[in-house]
């Protein structure tokens, strides 16, 4: 197995990891579609209950699908790491049944810190810009022979 497959691989078993203890995730019906090293691609349907009193997605949801993406790409390579920092940009309102995608990739790092950019999608529209800056506080969750 070369770097390449093992990373992936490695990404494969965190996003795994991680899924099975997402209970925040789960219960707002977000799914991953896709984990590499560094990425991460997670969907979510927009539902009543997620509608604001203008009838509109509530920026919190679409903020908390897109800090899920950021956390799924920065611990793909199996070590703990938190949110330092994030900001959101709202460019357009979400409505109910539609299917957003999140979107992360790793930018830069150094050290124990690195810097993700999220784009939340609906069909190729961009609804929402994320930043995140992550924070490796040390230790794997992957247990033993990570």
């Amino acid at each position: 197995m070369d770097d390449w497959e093992h990373r992936h691989a490695l990404a494969q078993r965190a996003a795994h990891a991680m899924w099975s203890r997402d209970h925040a995730a789960r219960h707002l019906g977000i799914a991953i579609s896709s984990i590499a090293p560094g990425e991460a691609a997670l969907t979510m349907t927009v539902t009543t209950t997620m509608l604001n009193g203008h009838d509109i997605c509530h920026g919190g949801y679409i903020f908390t699908l897109a800090d899920t993406a950021f956390a799924y790409a920065c611990n793909s390579a199996g070590e703990t790491t938190v949110a330092m920092q994030a900001e959101v940009h709202f460019l357009k309102p979400g409505r109910l049944g539609d299917i957003l995608t999140a979107t992360a990739k790793h930018r830069a790092g150094e050290g124990r810190s690195g810097v993700y950019d999220v784009m939340v999608e609906r069909d190729g529209d961009v609804l929402a810009v994320f930043r995140g800056l992550s924070r490796r506080i040390g230790g794997s969750f992957l247990g033993e022979g990570a």
